[in-house]
């Protein structure tokens, strides 16, 4: 049995040696990689935190003490030492999430992983415990990966330095680039007594002196005031020589460090330290993404930040490509447009790599402006560049564009911005769960004014409809696709006057009906949902129904042909793969309802729920969205059986709920 197998909760770690906590550590790192390995997850930032948090769970008492992770997908290590190593199945269903989850322990406390939010929750959790009289509970959140980029993060700092008697720790996980301490005698020597200093400076009798003598000085006359200054200048210089703080110092927050992460013993160290000040500390530690696995070391790019499936001792990928992921098929395609169009600039948020802006980067890096983590920023910016002659292209995460719903309606659409967002990861994206589901954006977009929409069934329309959305210079415009690979192209019979593709009519089982009869069903398929309504079609075909189905590619504005072709059919089934509360479905029946036209309407979509991880085709099965599931529906609905009902035929009296009508 190994070390990391009997460690069951936290405190247990308390009771292991040096050598044993050594060990540990690289027991935990093997532990790693041969099993993110076979599942696929966030390898490289979990490398990087594994002394850091076993020094976290070693110094305060979890889950007494809170400890909240920002972003939450460096939370592997703190699984593992909080009685969760069963990673067999991690982010497949079932099984353990890639981010921390209430449902799975009581040591998890913020479940969504959108950055730079965990000060919010520290500063409001610590707030409720001093009211509460709760002075003997901490709150420790670790911050980094880039989540200090974020504006939220600032708010929370600036609200935390107000108080300076809340038990708090901000554990800043500095990877952005190699800890390289500097090296030679001197340099030993003072890192040798830093950890005395910082023992020090977080003493309450230091901080009541130095407090003292600040007043007496400041009190005092001309003398004492100029005393005053020369000294705190002095002082601020050593430790700006001693121990560079910029920022940190000028926010008024204590600051410890800076500390080498993967250093156990100078970790704890400086945890306890922040631990007996008992008010707002940063702890400032120097981590190495993807540290003690040499492929991910080797990886210029970003560590192993996320993995697939890969091979354990090379980290080449073992996973089958089968064919172009929708983002490659945008990369390739924005870097065309952008040879072509010198107004076209790239914006993102942190991930150049994951929204596939490389290759145009790599192309026109001066036209390439990455913000960080900071898409509220990156909105109002874009907006702020349409005014002065370009077009924007904001490539973010679906699931990323709630934080920005402000700067699109009120600083780009209300100024009528000729700005371009593609939302990657739209839809259901499968094993990172409820937080990284791209199911709120149609929903959202669906009110603001003046916007277009499209949602693109392949890889041959995303081509197209970006062409189209760049071209648009009065109005933002939102292209939105799935996650992973493109699929066949869906060829369509005809596009009609106004852009609506018609994929399918079937009616070709039916030889003996009149020359123009009024078909069953009208299916709208919105953007990857193709596949499912053409085997729908196809079902529903099977029992004698007749349907056409057409891809709208453009879903706002809602296209006129629909409409039209909704009042020749009996009733209307729109198959989404966002939520159906206030979705294109539901639009629809508004722009019917102001036509006059009462066909009825039936939104098929994803429920108003956070949605447990899985692969895509499990979620969607889990919420009905499978062909067989909507066709039983469907056959149902033209029956009388189920509502909405399927307008009668010609002399059928309407149907009432459990009344079959004669057909």
């Amino acid at each position: 049995m190994g070390l990391l197998e009997t460690i069951t909760h936290p405190r247990e770690l308390r009771k292991l040696g040096d050598v044993q906590m050594e060990a540990l550590a690289q027991e935990i790192r093997d532990f790693l990689v041969t099993n993110v390995s076979q599942t696929g997850g966030h390898l490289g930032p979990n490398l990087g935190v594994v002394e850091l948090t076993l020094a976290i769970h070693r110094v305060f008492e979890s889950p007494k003490d809170g400890v909240i992770f920002d972003t939450g997908h460096q939370s592997y290590v703190h699984k593992l030492v909080t009685g969760r190593q069963d990673f067999s199945t991690l982010r497949q269903q079932g099984g353990l999430s890639g981010y921390p989850d209430r449902g799975e322990s009581v040591h998890d406390i913020v479940e969504s992983s959108h950055a730079s939010s965990s000060l919010s929750w520290a500063d409001g959790i610590a707030r409720a415990r001093q009211l509460n009289g709760e002075d003997d509970r901490y709150v420790v959140a670790v911050i980094g990966d880039g989540a200090l980029t974020g504006g939220m993060t600032w708010e929370a700092i600036n609200n935390i330095a107000a108080d300076k008697n809340r038990k708090l720790v901000i554990v800043v996980n500095d990877n952005g680039r190699s800890y390289a301490p500097t090296v030679g005698g001197v340099a030993d020597y003072l890192a040798s007594l830093r950890p005395a200093l910082d023992q020090v400076r977080t003493h309450r009798r230091y901080e009541a002196s130095m407090s003292w003598g600040k007043k007496r000085l400041q009190d005092g006359n001309v003398v004492g005031q100029f005393v005053y200054k020369s000294l705190h200048a002095a002082k601020k210089g050593a430790k700006d020589w001693w121990a560079p703080q910029g920022l940190f110092e000028d926010l008024g927050i204590k600051y410890v460090g800076p500390v080498d992460g993967h250093d156990q013993k100078a970790m704890e160290a400086a945890l306890t330290a922040a631990k007996n000040y008992g008010g707002p500390v940063i702890v400032h530690a120097f981590t190495e993404k993807g540290r003690g696995y040499a492929p991910a070391r080797a990886d210029v790019n970003d560590q192993f930040h996320a993995v697939g499936v890969i091979d354990p001792e090379t980290g080449e990928s073992i996973e089958q490509s089968g064919g172009m992921s929708w983002t490659g098929v945008f990369g390739e395609e924005i870097a065309k447009i952008a040879d072509e169009r010198k107004d076209i600039v790239g914006i993102t948020g942190a991930m150049l790599l994951p929204v596939g802006l490389a290759k145009f980067a790599q192309k026109y890096p001066e036209r390439v402006i990455d913000v960080g983590i900071a898409e509220q920023h990156a909105l109002t910016m874009a907006a702020g560049m349409a005014f002065g002659g370009l077009h924007p292209v904001v490539a973010i995460y679906a699931t990323f564009l709630n934080r920005a719903f402000d700067q699109l309606l009120m600083d780009v659409a209300l100024h009528k911005a000729g700005v371009t967002i593609v939302l990657d990861r739209a839809g259901v994206t499968g094993p990172d769960g409820p937080s990284h589901h791209g199911m709120w954006d149609m929903s959202m977009l669906q009110i603001i004014p003046g916007l277009h929409l499209a949602a693109p069934r392949d890889a041959v329309r995303l081509r197209e409809e970006l062409r189209e959305a760049v071209a648009i210079s009065d109005a933002p415009s939102v292209v939105r696709y799935s996650k992973g690979k493109a699929g066949p192209e869906v060829a369509a019979l005809e596009r009609l006057y106004d852009g609506v593709d018609v994929l399918a009519r079937n009616h070709h089982n039916m030889p003996d009906l009149p020359k123009d009869p009024q078909t069953d069903v009208l299916i709208v398929s919105v953007g990857a949902m193709s596949e499912l309504s053409l085997e729908v079609a196809q079902r529903i075909g099977d029992q004698g129904i007749t349907s056409t189905v057409v891809d709208p590619r453009w879903v706002l504005p809602v296209p006129r042909s629909i409409v039209q072709l909704a009042s020749q059919h009996r009733i209307v089934i729109v198959v989404e793969d966002g939520v159906r509360a206030g979705g294109v479905g539901s639009r629809i029946r508004q722009e019917l309802r102001a036509a006059g036209i009462d066909t009825a309407l039936n939104e098929v979509g994803l429920p108003v729920e956070f949605l447990a991880h899985g692969t895509r085709s499990q979620v969607l099965e889990r919420v009905g969205l499978t062909a067989q599931r909507v066709a039983q529906d469907v056959v149902e609905q033209v029956l009388g059986t189920r509502v909405p009902f399927a307008r009668p035929l010609p002399g059928q009296p309407a149907p009432r709920t459990g009344q079959l009508p004669i057909l």
